[in-house]
């Protein structure tokens, strides 16, 4: 194929649902995930766990009646650093003696049958030391600390005619991604291999090589296999897995070892949605003009670090909404406890402080005898104004035009007159917005790097670590490379990710996949494009790949001060609007959300179906949050590990959803991206929380809603 030199004058692929690039496969089941790899002579690894969440391990005792001579034994004295570097190196691959939750690995077993490795496992017997744990927010000490200011703060609440103030909370939330954890590790000389079910395999590389005190990054080669779903629990988790795995390698010789999770375990042990507490205080005319509010943002953090300074960064730059608040007092807490330490999850953050805020402003509608929409449309935030943060907004969000398409689309003012406590029917609405990429100055940091290389065979091939994890990654960016090079998406391949094959483009998380480093690969084919002007792929490449790179820059203006916690938090915003409908049964008070609505402005839609596809999954998880995903915990451990006793909406729960998109370009993004995983997650459960109260009369302030809470 010949590459053209004139620009398109209209594009070809983007804004169009071409042919999901991976679905085939899945839909035929010709797609191999990671244990459905035959791996030759190898042993099957278990991990044996802590059974308390606080004390102290005195002895592991090794039962009569195992072959234990045969067994692959492995701890934390093999290791040379028993730590899993991230954000810190807080977190130990294996107990360092002392317990600080239920779930931690404490040794691993390996041995050729299966069977016998899990019937070993459950006989070996651990002998602790007990300490008193720490299980709630505000009891044992703060893991971080964030604070914003903004504006006169105290003149706002001294001259306020109006000040309400409130209490919400949030509870964790189970990923269940379709596919568990699993990793299958081999030594090739000083060498590990490692392929696995995971979102970032640099994250991956780092903490392996960190763990064996590696020097070479060529020493660990970790590739991504087919991947049924992370939504966030396969960003930093999988990097234990792969130590563990990559041990027990080492230990038998070199000889491979596989390491996959059942379900109950993958629940029992990895990370969930941050529990969350948010109290609010605001000030604001009789008229409902916001003129201060006071935020006191609050996220479990269980017993490691792991990703929390992050969720707790963008829960608290989130925490004020989409409104214009003259002064500003936020202050965000990370807290230790003893639990599984939690971490990553679909808009980590936002959707925990999103859903306080909405709920505060429907109360405080109620106090001022202000509808509602009313009171959200008097501080929507416009063009020119000022963030707490001190970044302009930029743009025009339009959120008068989003707000009003929801209640046109859900027929909500019409519907509003006949429901109530009444008919136990209700209508609720929630507006939000959310912020793409790492925050701050994160995306200079990560300083990601993306290639495409046209070869010998006439294709072009995209090469970045960022994953296709159901998402779409695949489909989206052979899209842009298609359209940034003038060619036919056909002659554009996809290169499996795998470290060291493949330059690294950050990690599949923070919405910043299609939009960051879509525009990494747009920026590179038209690289490409001046480079193959007016040539054939294939004769150009005949003597050798032509290559093109590009790596990221940051916006003008761009400029964030992590110490003061002022200046651009993100170069671009996506906004969004919900409209929840419910019905709640008059006997047993059982919820259930008929339908959804939902508005969002998400830049340029690349692939129409593949966003609609993403909203309508992250509406439903929102929903299924809001209403009957309820993480029990019994001293920081989860007790309902299957997916009988944890409730998530099924196909016949769930709600009628209808998506429309409204496109304000980003010019940052990819032919004009914004963001588009994370913000459904944002708006559902104060979309629901809102319309219960309607429906109920039942003052909301916490989710999951269940019946006993209506009945009570």
């Amino acid at each position: 194929m010949t590459i053209s030199a004139d620009s398109e004058t209209k594009l070809r692929y983007v804004g169009r649902s071409v042919t999901r690039r991976e679905g085939a496969d899945k839909l035929t089941g010709r797609s191999r995930y990671v244990d459905d790899m035959h791996v030759p002579g190898a042993l099957t690894g278990r991990t044996i766990r802590t059974s308390i969440p606080a004390g102290r391990v005195r002895n592991v005792r090794f039962p009569d009646g195992f072959p234990w001579d045969e067994f692959i034994v492995a701890g934390p004295d093999d290791l040379p650093a028993n730590e899993v570097a991230l954000i810190t190196a807080d977190q130990p691959a294996f107990v360092d003696g002392i317990v600080r939750h239920a779930q931690e690995a404490v040794l691993l077993i390996a041995h050729e049958d299966a069977g016998l490795v899990h019937e070993a496992a459950r006989a070996i017997e651990i002998e602790y030391e007990r300490d008193a744990g720490v299980f709630g927010m505000e009891q044992g000490h703060v893991l971080k600390q964030l604070a914003i200011r903004h504006g006169d703060f105290e003149g706002a609440f001294a001259n306020g005619d109006v000040i309400f103030e409130g209490e919400y909370r949030t509870g964790a939330q189970e990923h269940v991604y379709i596919e568990t954890n699993g990793f299958i590790a081999w030594w090739e000389g000083d060498g590990v291999v490692l392929h696995g079910s995971h979102q970032c395999p640099y994250y991956v590389h780092k903490a392996v090589k960190h763990a064996f005190a590696l020097d070479r990054d060529d020493q660990v080669r970790v590739t991504q296999e087919t991947t049924g779903g992370g939504f966030g629990g396969k960003e930093e988790f999988p990097s234990l897995l792969a130590i563990h795995s990559a041990l027990l390698s080492r230990k038998a010789g070199g000889r491979p070892v596989r390491l996959i999770y059942d379900r109950a375990e993958d629940m029992a042990c990895s990370t969930k949605r941050h529990p969350s507490l948010t109290r609010i205080r605001t000030a604001c005319t009789p008229e409902g003009v916001f003129k201060g509010v006071e935020i006191d943002f609050h996220i479990d953090g269980g017993a490691y670090v792991t990703l929390s300074p992050v969720v707790l960064s963008r829960g608290l730059l989130h925490s004020g909404g989409p409104y214009l608040w003259p002064a500003a007092r936020m202050d965000g807490y990370c807290w230790f406890t003893n639990s599984p330490p939690y971490g990553a999850f679909r808009g980590f953050g936002a959707p925990q402080s999103e859903f306080a805020i909405e709920r505060h402003l429907d109360r405080l509608a109620a106090k001022l005898g202000i509808c509602p929409i009313e009171l959200r449309k008097r501080n929507f935030l416009r063009k020119g104004d000022m963030l707490p943060t001190s970044q302009i907004v930029g743009e025009e969000p339009e959120l008068e035009r989003i707000v009003e398409r929801a209640l046109e689309l859900s027929d909500y003012r019409a519907k509003q007159s006949g429901y109530g406590e009444g008919n136990g029917r209700g209508l609720g609405l929630s507006v939000f917005y959310h912020g793409t990429g790492f925050t701050g100055s994160g995306e200079v940091y990560l300083d990601s790097v993306v290639a495409l290389e046209a070869q010998a065979d006439g294709f072009v091939e995209i090469q970045v670590s960022s994953t296709e994890i159901g998402q779409g990654t695949e489909t989206v960016f052979a899209q842009i490379a298609a359209e940034g090079l003038g060619i036919d998406i056909e002659s554009i391949r996809f290169r499996k990710p795998e470290t060291g094959a493949v330059p690294d483009s950050g990690p599949t998380v923070a919405s910043r996949t299609c939009s960051i480093v879509g525009g990494l690969v747009e920026r590179a084919a038209r690289q490409l494009r001046e480079q193959l002007a007016g040539r054939d792929i294939a004769t150009a490449s005949a003597t050798g790949p032509v290559r093109a790179e590009a790596r990221y820059q940051a916006p003008p203006g761009l400029v964030w001060n992590d110490d003061t916690y002022q200046g651009c938090a993100y170069g671009a915003y996506s906004w969004g609007c919900n409209v929840a409908e419910v019905s709640i049964d008059p006997v047993t008070a059982e919820l259930r959300v008929e339908s959804m609505w939902g508005i969002y402005d998400i830049g340029r839609v690349i692939n129409p179906v593949l966003a609609i596809g993403q909203v309508e999954g992250g509406m439903a998880q929102g929903i299924g949050w809001a209403t009957c995903e309820d993480v029990v915990l019994k001293e920081g451990a989860m007790q309902n590990t299957r997916v009988t006793n944890y409730i998530i909406p099924t196909s016949a729960d769930a709600a009628e959803l209808f998506v429309e998109f409204v496109e304000h370009h980003n010019p940052c993004g990819a032919f004009g991206a914004k963001g588009v995983g994370e913000i459904p997650l944002d708006g559902p459960p104060a979309a629901v929380a809102n319309a219960v109260t309607f429906a109920t009369g039942k003052d909301i302030a916490a989710i999951p809603i269940r019946p006993e809470d209506l009945l009570a």
